[in-house]
């Protein structure tokens, strides 16, 4: 069992920032790919990101590149995003959610997920 934990929602104007973070706790950490979806109001859960075990990797969502970057660091056992010029379609509930592939990850598979944190872009 691996138990994720996201935090760092919240409102945010156009144009700005927000850094959201995910704890994970039950596994060895760096055995799993890590990743962040979101799920608008009225539409489906997206992927958005992920991140290989080592962090070596990453594969995002084009309509994020440029502006979400993702890390982690393995000795606190937590994955960030980091949201720049942020937009109002980004509005979402953001969730985190891990599994042994980027390529898992990036068709929508997560073998935990996390509950979910809001984000909301608005002026």
């Amino acid at each position: 069992q691996v138990q994720l934990v996201e935090s760092g929602g919240g409102l945010v104007q156009p144009g700005g920032s927000l850094r959201l973070s995910c704890a994970a706790s039950g596994r060895t950490f760096s055995d799993y790919a890590m990743g962040w979806f979101r799920q608008a109001p009225g539409k489906e859960r997206e992927f958005v990101v992920a991140i290989s075990g080592t962090g070596g990797s990453t594969y995002y969502k084009d309509s994020v590149k440029g502006r979400f970057t993702i890390s982690r660091d393995n000795a606190k056992n937590t994955v960030y995003l980091q949201m720049n010029s942020l937009k109002r379609e980004d509005t979402a509930i953001y969730f985190c959610a891990c599994d042994r592939t980027i390529l898992a990850l990036s068709t929508g598979r997560g073998s935990y997920w996390g509950q979910g944190t809001q984000v909301t872009v608005s002026s």
